[in-house]
């Protein structure tokens, strides 16, 4: 076999049309095999012998797409010292663009003996392990462009890929659950109806089925558990996996790209599928473990692990930031997403042991021409110490809204002394953003995700029901602030199934109403269940894939909420982007009177009535005449006035109007107590009788006001 010195970058496996270009960085490596696998698995060994500053290279003439590879890393195997090195493991290219194959839990993949911990294990791993794939990069991508919706226009739905399109009599069934049924036209439909402007995909990161589910008949189902950061996770694939997926996921994009919809990914790169030092040598273990992990300074044989999954990618090196920051870029310029969502962005932001704003992680997205000009959404915590940072991240950044979910729930549980919290929270937490030069649409607003309860079982569980998960129910979040409405579980009493009616209605006409940027998970809208199993990580079957065979209820759900997010794109007011005027205090009373807020009364609200432990009921007043940015065009804002009277009281409550200088007439467009409000006008000063646990929108047409 011919082989020629090839070139040190790009890292990874790079098809030219003529040939392969490979490149691998180990500081560590003594010896480096490039393992070449034919059809039959029959490995060829081949020897690179050119290294750049640490960077292994070799070029393969004539090789084509689709050829399976791997490496052998010949190093120091001294755990003691961090090092890993271990040539018995067929080793996956972190630069690897597609992935074939899963583990199969072997002991082969490990170091070591499973009988004796301190005795290594020389097994060979080929034949139980992935291998990397080289891919054809050209792909059709027509007259492709990103529909780059700004912040305050945007509705994001979180889906999974095969959780979303398994169960759906609309795909053809060899499409269920891949990348292909997610480009099908009835789910384009559905997300293109509902309202939604992006899609944040759960992980399609080439991720690990953990050996320790597959023994309990169980798998990794939502996918946070990364091993090629590059690769689109071949699972989803409905057509082939050496390559292929690749094509298929560009589809997907392609297609969301036409229908107006951005593509947002949830990645993972704050830790890897490898473990704890007991987990399995896949990739950057055998490659140069002290360069990818962050060790424990005084026992570097144990991992630094912030994730709780074993491990924590080692930010300060500048090769692991230059992964990372390839693979960002590589998703962007070459997959054509539109943005991301960082799973336990706290981790990524660690310099030592404490989260620092002014991390290398933010410097270099900061300075990056490309991905500081996508969507950068983190999740603001990690389970290490002082790991909890919503509103702590810097500009650029948007923040999944914690506080604003815990608020929400509380308020509409009837929880006391939540009013001045919730006021804040629906007016776009001005009081965690504003300091650090952002915007309300810093916060990304949501009520349920992927990770606890659906909206449906948010109001029909007090705990947790999560024995399916073979875990005892030691798994999961034990505190939901979750409310049954008085019966735990399924019922027939229809009291109980009206309340959790107007309680789903609440939740979503706050969240829509909000300002900031609305998230919805995938199926709230259809009343999916997972039957009070708030942590379906494991569960890849019914329970956690989307029921798309609807009752009259549910449709009616789905049509309600469909209008809901019709009225926010409709009305600017809803949408801003500035906060309101006056003090972050309960959102803002207004001195230029762009906000009020009213008690039910209709009398302005005094500082000591938001104090009030038992008060559970407001009135706010949004000006369409006051918003204060200008259009597109430079243009100035007029939008109807919004009046919304919410009641999180058990029992109804008569509200009063404010008097004529905020509006001359009144018209009903929500109630959540009913479907299908009567469109009534309203006279200044009168009273609207609004049922215990319950919303009212009324507006005012701007032309009226004028």
């Amino acid at each position: 076999m011919q082989i020629w010195p090839g070139r040190p970058y790009p890292l990874g496996a790079t098809f030219d049309g003529t040939g392969i270009n490979f490149a691998l960085y180990s500081s560590v490596a003594e010896r480096v095999e490039l393992c070449l696998l034919d059809d039959d698995g029959t490995e060829t060994r081949v020897e690179v012998t050119e290294v750049d500053a640490h960077v292994w290279h070799a070029y393969l003439p004539g090789g084509q797409p689709g050829q399976r590879y791997g490496y052998r890393v010949h190093g120091p195997y001294d755990p003691a010292a961090g090092h890993r090195c271990d040539p018995s493991k067929f080793l996956l290219d972190p630069y690897a663009k597609a992935i074939d194959g899963q583990i199969d839990g072997d002991p082969s993949l490990y170091s070591y003996d499973f009988e004796d911990a301190g005795a290594r294990n020389t097994t060979d791993s080929l034949g139980h392990t992935m291998s990397s794939v080289v891919i054809n990069p050209f792909f059709d991508w027509g007259y492709d462009r990103p529909p780059n919706h700004e912040y305050h226009e945007s509705v994001i739905y979180e889906a999974h890929v095969k959780g979303l399109t398994k169960l759906h009599p609309g795909i053809p069934e060899e499409f269920r659950g891949t990348y292909a049924g997610l480009a099908h036209p009835v789910v384009i439909e559905h997300l293109t109806t509902l309202g939604i402007t992006a899609i944040e995909l759960m992980p399609v990161h080439q991720f690990v089925n953990d050996p320790h589910l597959q023994e309990k008949g169980l798998t990794n189902y939502w996918g946070y558990n990364t091993i090629g950061f590059f690769a689109p996770h071949n699972g989803y694939a409905s057509y082939g996996t050496r390559g292929e997926q690749v094509q298929e996921f560009k589809s997907v994009v392609k297609a969301m790209h036409e229908a107006n919809i951005e593509v947002i990914l949830d990645v993972v790169y704050n830790h890897t599928a490898e473990g704890n030092h007991m987990g399995p040598t896949l990739s950057f273990r055998g490659i140069d473990n002290a360069s990818y992990y962050r060790l424990v300074d005084d026992d570097k044989a144990h991992y630094f692990d912030t994730t709780g999954t074993g491990n924590s990618l080692l930010m300060r090196s500048p090769h692991t930031l230059q992964m990372i920051m390839d693979s960002l870029r590589y998703w962007v310029e070459e997959m054509h997403v539109d943005g991301f969502r960082f799973d336990l962005a706290s981790t990524l932001a660690r310099e030592l042991h404490e989260v620092d704003r002014l991390s290398a992680f933010f410097d270099i997205i900061q300075q990056d021409p490309v991905i500081s000009q996508v969507k950068l959404i983190a999740e603001p915590w990690d389970v290490g110490e002082g790991g909890y940072q919503v509103g702590g991240f810097p500009p650029l950044w948007t923040e999944w809204n914690g506080k604003y979910r815990d608020t929400v729930r509380d308020f509409w549980r009837g929880e006391p002394s939540t009013l001045g919290e919730f006021a804040s929270r629906i007016t776009g937490s001005s009081d965690l953003y504003e300091h650090t030069g952002r915007r309300p649409v810093a916060s990304i607003n949501f009520v349920t995700a992927h990770d606890g309860f659906t909206l449906r079982d948010l109001v029909s569980y007090n705990e947790k029901h999560n024995e399916a998960n073979g875990e005892g129910g030691a798994d999961g979040e034990s505190h939901n602030r979750s409310w049954n409405c008085g019966v735990e579980g399924p019922t027939d009493d229809p009291k109980i199934t009206r309340l959790r009616l107007r309680q789903k209605r609440n939740f979503l006409t706050t969240l829509l109403m909000s300002q900031g940027v609305p998230m919805i998970a995938h199926g709230d809208e259809l009343g999916r269940t997972q039957e009070g199993n708030n942590n379906v990580y494991c569960q890849d079957n019914e329970l956690s894939w989307v029921d798309w065979d609807l009752d009259e209820e549910r449709t009616a759900l789905l049509e309600y909420t469909r209008k809901i997010v019709q009225l926010r794109k409709d009305h600017p007011v809803l949408r801003r982007r500035r906060f309101f005027a006056g003090s972050a205090e309960h959102g803002g009373e207004s001195e230029i009177g762009d906000i009020e807020w009213f008690t039910p009364a209709g009398e302005h609200m005094a500082d000591e009535d938001w104090g009030v432990s038992y008060a559970r009921s407001v009135m706010v007043f949004l000006n369409g005449q006051a918003i204060p940015e200008p259009d597109a065009r430079g243009e100035r804002i007029i939008d109807d006035s919004v009046l919304g009277l919410l009641n999180a009281d058990g029992k109804a409550i008569e509200f009063t109007l404010p008097d004529a200088s905020f509006g001359s007439s009144w018209v009903t467009v929500l109630d959540t107590a009913t479907p299908k409000p009567v469109a009534k006008k309203r006279a200044p000063g009168s009273t609207i009788r609004v049922e215990g646990r319950s919303t009212i929108i009324l507006m005012q047409p701007a032309e009226e006001a004028q």
